[in-house]
């Protein structure tokens, strides 16, 4: 059966809820507790459910509710378990230290989720920049490497890989994205290093020196929950689970009748839950469910409505003029406006009804490519694009941080990771000789402005260089109290003086 057209509506109200009610003072305070998130999914998502079963298409719900039940079971494991492990201590607030901090967390974000890596390394880049007087640069960036850009190695990295893997795609495919990875996070990471070092040469030199004189090795504690996350690792890359289309067409007998992947990722958790260090979840991390009830509680109306949303799109996926490129600005485009998972799952099912070899999960590899990079990558456009973005503005903001608001946050993202992505596009993506070309000039003016950010602490560089947070710095606004050129804070490099 085809259905019609307007079946997308309930599956656009869903995702523009969760894009718009956020934002809406009148509609936060009510939006903000998962009950009624709840009660808004099954408004929109049961009359859809009823629908496609009288059109006799029980099998789509079928699918849906195995892979949301596996998706939240990833989800609940991932946060139960990073909530008991604690970073402590406080270093000095070097560019290069704040550098490794995002290095070392873009990293864990393909091994423990974006999610989990982002919770895990905020309080203690917090606490490493408390004595700092501008830090929302750091914490922006935690956001564009940390909580997106690091996990696109494998399927724990980020949700929609993780739709991918239930789909089909085997577990490490996405090692083929590595190249990618390197090159978009080695770009953040200079720029972010070169920007940082400029910034600190405008703190105040008390604040500067304080931060010098008030240094706390580095501790974890919660270790043994580590062991949890390996068995997770484990359980999602070789542990088989319940095939939601062998169950729907009658096939799935037997053991493949047990969801033994999600059995022992919630035994872990709850084993996790049961014998870590409960002072460290519930004193150090504050950990509280309400998060992931959110997430449970929206994603399912997204994954009920979005059944007739994606048999429309598959149909008219032929008459669509996608091709690599546009497959990674449409993915794009909407993974940074409404939530990555879904947008990942709308495209992937589109592309299987394109031609091409060779194919992965029914899907032209080059075409999954697109996909699994638009998704993961632009969800860290806005705030709304990908989950973390807004625990860790949370978490920066109860801890006094001043974070830009949601244009400002745009604003920075299209000066720092667009970019990036850009170029990206031009030299892995497009497949022609000129947008090589383009791409390594574009690349070049990206290594062009990140020296010029590095030789450059007078206030020279323009104004679009500059992180707008420090913008009062520049030349003829008066510089903060103390931090004249002669009286350069303790720790600020001197022009082309390398750090140690």
């Amino acid at each position: 059966m085809t259905f019609p057209a307007w079946s997308i509506a309930p599956f656009v109200l869903m995702l523009a809820a969760i894009a718009i009610a956020p934002l809406v003072p009148a509609l936060a305070k009510h939006w903000e507790h998962p009950r009624n998130q709840l009660l808004w999914s099954l408004l929109l998502g049961v009359p859809v459910t009823i629908g496609v079963l009288l059109a006799g298409r029980g099998d789509l719900v079928t699918v849906a509710g195995v892979e949301y039940l596996q998706f939240i079971a990833l989800l609940f494991s991932l946060f139960v378990v990073s909530g008991g492990i604690v970073l402590r201590g406080d270093l000095a607030a070097t560019p290069r230290t704040n550098t490794i901090f995002l290095a070392v967390g873009g990293v864990l974000a393909s091994f423990i989720g974006t999610t989990g890596a982002a919770m895990l390394l905020i309080r203690p880049l917090l606490n490493t920049n408390s004595q700092r007087r501008h830090t929302a640069h750091t914490v922006v960036f935690t956001i564009l490497i940390v909580a997106n850009c690091g996990g696109l190695l494998t399927p724990l990295g980020d949700p929609p890989l993780f739709l991918g893997m239930l789909r089909g795609v085997p577990f490490t495919w996405t090692l083929h994205l590595a190249p990618m990875w390197l090159f978009v996070n080695a770009l953040l990471l200079l720029t972010y290093w070169a920007l940082d070092r400029r910034i600190i040469a405008h703190e105040r030199p008390e604040d500067v020196a304080a931060d010098r004189a008030q240094v706390t090795p580095l501790r974890l504690a919660g270790a043994s929950s580590l062991i949890w996350f390996v068995v997770i690792i484990v359980a999602v890359a070789v542990i088989p689970s319940v095939d939601g289309h062998e169950l729907a067409e009658g096939h799935a007998h037997g053991a493949g009748l047990v969801p033994w992947r999600e059995i022992v990722m919630v035994g872990a958790a709850l084993a996790a839950l049961r014998f870590g260090n409960r002072a460290v979840r519930y004193e150090d991390n504050q950990f509280e469910l309400g998060p992931i009830k959110e997430v449970a509680a929206l994603f399912i109306g997204i994954f009920l409505t979005m059944v007739p949303a994606l048999e429309v799109l598959r149909n008219a996926a032929p008459r669509l003029p996608l091709n690599e490129v546009t497959l990674f600005v449409f993915t794009g485009g909407l993974s940074a406006v409404l939530d990555n998972a879904p947008t990942y799952a709308t495209f992937f099912e589109m592309a299987t009804q394109l031609p091409g070899e060779p194919r992965v999960a029914d899907v032209p590899q080059l075409y999954l490519v697109s996909i699994s990079l638009g998704a993961v990558l632009c969800g860290a456009i806005t705030y709304i694009g990908n989950g973390p973005n807004f625990m860790v503005k949370s978490v920066a903001e109860s801890r006094g941080v001043q974070m830009p608001s949601f244009g400002g946050y745009v604003q920075r993202t299209f000066m720092y990771l667009v970019p990036v992505l850009v170029a990206m596009v031009l030299l892995f993506i497009a497949q022609s000789t000129w947008t090589t070309i383009t791409g390594v000039f574009l690349t070049a003016l990206l290594l062009a402005r990140i020296t010029h950010l590095f030789v450059t602490f007078d206030g020279t560089v323009g104004v679009a260089l500059l992180d707008p947070d420090v913008r009062a710095s520049l030349p003829g606004r008066p510089l903060p109290r103390g931090a004249a050129e002669r009286d350069r804070p303790v720790g600020a490099l001197e022009p082309g003086h390398r750090e140690d």
